[in-house]
């Protein structure tokens, strides 16, 4: 990838090169130690993870999980300019193991479209570039589009979308109306689409539903996908031990999504809760994901987070 779109700020393309060429081990074990460095300095931050954390264990369960949530979230944070920076076949090789690929070969035998839904969980971003590898190789008529909102920082931004478009074979959709236009048309060319349904969306974009037992803004785009027709898979990339590489799991979902959109919805959320529970120490519980958008009505229970 030529990386000269981000020589406008020298010191930071110095970092992400520096950070993007060392070994994934050394990314993993410096990020455990900047997680736990964060987690110490930041009051906002041990308070979002522990609230969170306390819906869905007992105390004694949540102490233990602690340290290493700390510790994967920085290994999530160091990992990204590889992610992002490096040959999409690099990448892609990482993933050195993958339970439920069967899902998608019997979608692309049905010639179906496939909505791929990751939560924050492992590391999200490498999902849909092993797709986009695969579907290169075996499948060059079944790209896939993702959703993608832009950061505040402009240099951010360019860096991540320089990372996560991969020329035809994946895609980069705004997140707003044209961009769930773009989804559709995409779903109904039977290929595939990705999104992070525990996004907290903006306002009128979402519905207060229940998330470890407490009202969250729930994104209804997910469920909206669902109903337009398509395979709906889960998938999350699990980091394994030593920077060795990642298990993609994928599987569909315990029950076929059914009802209204605001059931579908509601029922994803469940979907997640099992999938957080496979492997929750690699789950974001700092994000603030029960906060209030600007401009929505507040939740039911009046338990939304500023």
């Amino acid at each position: 990838m030529d990386l000269s779109l981000i020589n406008s700020e020298p010191p930071l393309s110095l970092l992400f090169r520096f950070l993007a060429c060392l070994p994934l081990a050394w990314l993993h074990a410096l990020g455990a130690l900047l997680g736990r460095l964060v987690y110490r300095l930041s009051a906002t931050y041990r308070r979002h993870l522990g609230e969170n954390l306390a819906l869905a264990y007992p105390p004694e369960a949540a102490a233990r999980l602690t340290p290493a949530i700390a510790a994967e979230a920085g290994r999530g944070v160091l990992e990204l300019p590889k992610v992002w920076l490096r040959p999409l076949e690099e990448v892609a090789g990482r993933v050195v193991q993958v339970s439920g690929w069967e899902l998608v070969e019997a979608a692309w035998a049905a010639g179906e479209g496939i909505i791929f839904l990751t939560p924050h969980l492992g590391c999200f971003e490498i999902t849909a570039q092993y797709y986009a590898r695969q579907s290169a190789l075996r499948r060059p008529q079944s790209p896939i589009t993702v959703l993608f909102r832009p950061p505040k920082l402009a240099w951010l931004g360019r860096i991540i979308e320089a990372g996560r478009a991969r020329g035809e074979h994946l895609k980069l959709a705004p997140a707003d109306l044209s961009g769930v236009r773009a989804l559709i048309r995409a779903l109904k060319r039977k290929e595939a689409v990705g999104l992070l349904p525990d996004q907290a969306p903006s306002a009128g974009e979402g519905k207060w539903l229940p998330f470890f037992g407490r009202p969250a803004y729930t994104m209804t785009l997910a469920a909206r996908l669902s109903e337009a027709g398509g395979r709906v898979v889960f998938a999350y990339a699990e980091r394994l031990p030593g920077g060795t590489g990642y298990h993609l799991h994928l599987s569909s979902p315990m029950a076929a999504l059914e009802g209204d959109t605001e059931a579908r919805a509601a029922q994803i959320n469940r979907e997640l809760e099992g999938l957080i529970r496979q492997c929750p120490s690699q789950y974001l519980w700092g994000y603030n994901r029960y906060k209030q958008p600007r401009g929505a009505e507040p939740p039911p229970t009046g338990e939304g987070a500023p």
